[in-house]
């Protein structure tokens, strides 16, 4: 079954069930209506979201903490948020089913918020071109064929710069929606950026002269932050990350790491580390966690972090790797 047919399917039985009210109850069933009704993808939108809006707006969001984003489907809980909600707001790219999704839970005067729109995207590169795993140009980063039906790099809200981009346009679009309430949102978002350039100024401040600029991660997620701090992100599988290296690719990384002498392996959460680590193990490299924040996990929520509580994790972790 071939992605546009199940997700048309997905999204038909979805549509005919939501008076229903039947789906996913990891999601609320309906915005109380006290406020500016905003739904959003995944959590990076919804926490650019939330810190823009303030108390005015109610922001949900679609896809639940601890669920990978890039294969996710939307149930009937998720399309009526998606049909009732005055804004909504997605990376792009990642999220495959919105195109489909909007047009089934139509609605004229949504404000739809793409907030990677405008930005440079990265392309990947086919696989075949990387069988070999050298490593690459100083202002490019390694990359794969994926299975988004985009052949752009979705994650650029793990670039500090670029996340404020996205926050800016989260606020032109409350702004849009919400005018009475525009000196807010700006003052918010104003706030909001602030802290993203002190994440910025951290990473260029951290990262400026490490001992080694390659990285290797199991899951192609950080190209643009390689890219904003000169580093090398070598990735073991590609941007989807259920994509599975073949043999060939395996040697190549394993060959790689041996003779930049790396001794870190990156994984990440929501996936399983397997890859990562008998990389690892063959080269007699430890494992860390350099996480590509599609969702918080029930650790994060119980140490309260939130996005700039867990770059700042991924800061630490980078900047002790590239120093070994």
């Amino acid at each position: 079954m071939n992605a546009w047919f199940k997700t048309t399917v997905v999204l038909a039985i979805s549509s005919s069930l939501m008076l229903a009210g039947c789906g996913n109850s990891d999601s609320q069933a309906s915005f109380s209506g006290k406020k500016l009704k905003v739904a959003a993808s995944f959590y990076p939108m919804v926490e650019f979201t939330r810190q823009v809006a303030g108390e005015h707006a109610e922001v949900i969001g679609l896809i639940p903490s601890g669920v990978e984003p890039h294969d996710w489907e939307p149930s009937a809980k998720e399309m009526k948020l998606i049909k009732e909600a005055d804004v909504f707001v997605y990376n792009g790219i990642v999220e495959g089913w919105v195109e489909a999704s909007l047009k089934s839970a139509a609605n004229d005067k949504r404000i739809v918020v793409e907030a990677s729109k405008g930005i440079d995207l990265l392309e990947g590169l086919p696989e075949e071109e990387e069988a070999d795993q050298k490593a690459p140009a100083k202002d490019g980063a390694k990359q794969e064929e994926h299975h988004h039906d985009d052949d752009h790099d979705p994650h650029v809200w793990l670039n500090p710069v670029l996340a404020q981009k996205e926050v800016a346009s989260i606020q032109a679009a409350l702004e849009k929606a919400d005018p009475a309430h525009k000196d807010d949102y700006k003052k918010n978002a104003d706030a909001y950026i602030a802290k993203l350039k002190d994440l910025d100024q951290a990473f260029k401040t951290d990262l400026k002269s490490p001992k080694r600029k390659e990285f290797v991660t199991q899951h192609a997620a950080f190209a643009y932050l390689a890219k904003e701090y000169g580093l090398i992100q070598v990735p073991i599988a590609g941007l989807s990350p259920e994509q599975e290296p073949s043999p060939d690719k395996m040697v190549g990384i394993v060959k790689f790491a041996k003779e930049k002498q790396v001794k870190t392996i990156f994984f990440e959460t929501l996936v399983d580390p397997k890859v990562a680590a008998t990389v690892a193990k063959e080269i007699g490299a430890k494992t860390d966690v350099l996480n590509p924040l599609e969702g918080l996990t029930d650790e994060d929520k119980k140490n309260k972090l939130d996005y700039i509580g867990v770059m700042k994790n991924n800061l630490a972790a980078l900047k002790k790797a590239l120093n070994e």
